[in-house]
C-alpha cells in the first residue's frame, strides 16, 4: 500500500493548466485503470486525495509535491483497513490494521512498506501474537510469543511465520511502549504446533492446555445419565473463553455415513472438516490435552462454541461463556442438531437428543 504514481491517460473535466497538466480538483485515470481523485497543482498531487486501484483497494490521505505524507488510510479489496504513517509515499512509522468488522488485527511499525520492529497480531477470538518481526516482516525468531485471551498466559520462544516451533509457558508481566515483558514459568514443558490429522489427535495427548487447566475441570455431570461433565474452576464473566475442543479431523461424509453411536464427540469446524474425539481418547487417561468435548448439551446453555486459532492445535473450536458463571458451575452448550431438516421425516439427531427436545418443548408449552 504505497502511493507510487503512473503516467495518467486522461483527466476528467477541464481542470488543466496552460501546459495541459491537471490543476485544481481532478479525477485522473491511469493506463492501469487506477483512478485518483484529488487536488492537483500544475500536474502534481497536492492536498487531500484518494486512489481507487484496479483490484478494488483504495488509498487516501494528504499529498505534498506528488507524494503521500503523514496519515494515510489504505483499504484492501477484502475490507481490511490499514491506518499508516507515510513519508514520501512509503509506509514508515506506526500503523494499525482493522478487519472488515472494525476489529483491531495489527499494531506496530512499518519501514519502507514492510512491518518492522515489535509488532502485535490480534485474532478475533482474543488471542494474539507479539514479537520482533524479521527483515521480511514475518513473526519469525527466537523471541516471539503467543498470548491467550486473558492477556497474561503465554507461550514464549521460537516461531516461524507465526507458527510455534519450540516455546515455554510464560506470563506476560507488562507492556511498555508496545513492548511486552515475559517471565518464563520455571520447569515449563516445551510446547509446539501440533495440529491433528485424521488419525493422530496429538503427539503429546497427555500434555494439558495451561490456560484451560486454570479454568475448567471434569467431574460427574449433574445432568441425569450424561456421564462426565465440564465444570468451571473459577467465577467467570460473560464472553470468557473457558475450554478448547480439539480432536482428530475427519470429513462430514464420514460422520454422516456411520452410526450415531460413534458421533458422540463430533463438532463441525467448517464446511469440510469435523473435529472428533473418538475412543479411547474420550477417556482422560488417554487424552487430556483439551477438554471441550466433555461439555454436555443444554437447551438453555451458559456457553457457546466459537472458532479459535490455537497456537498448538491450529484452527479449532472453543467454549465461551454467554453469561457470567459461578465457580464449580457445570458448563453447557447447545449441540445444535438440525431439528427440522428439509426432506427428512425427523430430526437429524441421536435418540437421546430427540427425547430431550420433546421434553423441553413440552415444558415450554406449559
Amino acid at each position: 500500500p504505497n502511493s507510487s504514481d503512473l503516467n495518467h491517460s486522461f483527466v476528467l473535466g477541464r481542470h488543466l493548466d496552460d501546459d495541459g497538466l491537471p490543476h485544481g480538483f481532478c479525477t485522473v485515470t491511469y493506463s492501469s485503470t487506477d483512478r485518483f481523485e484529488g487536488n492537483f497543482v500544475h500536474g502534481e498531487k497536492n492536498g487531500r486525495g484518494k486512489f481507487f486501484f484496479f483490484d478494488g483497494s483504495t488509498l487516501e490521505g494528504y499529498y505534498v509535491d506528488d507524494a503521500l505524507q503523514g496519515q494515510g488510510i489504505y483499504t484492501y479489496e477484502d475490507g481490511v483497513v490499514l491506518h499508516g504513517t507515510y513519508v514520501d509515499g512509503e509506509l514508515n512509522g506506526p500503523a494499525q490494521e482493522y478487519d472488515s468488522d472494525g476489529r483491531l488485527i495489527f499494531k506496530g511499525q512499518y519501514r519502507d512498506n514492510i512491518r518492522h520492529g515489535v509488532c502485535w497480531i490480534y485474532y478475533p477470538d482474543g488471542g494474539s501474537l507479539v514479537g520482533e518481526v524479521n527483515e521480511d516482516g514475518e513473526m519469525t525468531g527466537e523471541k516471539i510469543a503467543y498470548v491467550y485471551p486473558d492477556g497474561k498466559t503465554a507461550y514464549s520462544g521460537r516461531f516461524i511465520d507465526g507458527e510455534m516451533i519450540e516455546a515455554k509457558l510464560a506470563t506476560l508481566t507488562s507492556v511498555e511502549d508496545g513492548k511486552p515483558q515475559f517471565e518464563v514459568v520455571p520447569g515449563s514443558p516445551v510446547y509446539s504446533f501440533d495440529k491433528s490429522t485424521s488419525s493422530c489427535i496429538s503427539t503429546n495427548a497427555l500434555l494439558p492446555d495451561p490456560y484451560e487447566s486454570e479454568r475448567v475441570y471434569v467431574d460427574v455431570s449433574l445432568i441425569s445419565s450424561a456421564g462426565e461433565g465440564l465444570f468451571s474452576k473459577i467465577a467467570a464473566e460473560a464472553s470468557t473463553v473457558m475450554s478448547f475442543y480439539n480432536g482428530v479431523r475427519i470429513t462430514h461424509q464420514e460422520v454422516d455415513s456411520r452410526d450415531w453411536a460413534l458421533n458422540g464427540n463430533t463438532i463441525s469446524l467448517d464446511d469440510e472438516t469435523v473435529i472428533d474425539v473418538p475412543e479411547p481418547y474420550n477417556h482422560a487417561a488417554k487424552y487430556c490435552a483439551s477438554l471441550g468435548h466433555k461439555a454436555n448439551h443444554s437447551f438453555t446453555p451458559n456457553c457457546t462454541y466459537e472458532p479459535f486459532v490455537h497456537p498448538r492445535f491450529g484452527p479449532i473450536k472453543c467454549i465461551r461463556t454467554i453469561r457470567a458463571v459461578e465457580k464449580d458451575e457445570e458448563l453447557t452448550v447447545a449441540y445444535g442438531y438440525d431439528h427440522n431438516p428439509v426432506g427428512q421425516n425427523g430430526p437429524e439427531a441421536p435418540e437421546w437428543y430427540q427425547l430431550e427436545l420433546k421434553a423441553f418443548q413440552a415444558a415450554q408449552q406449559k
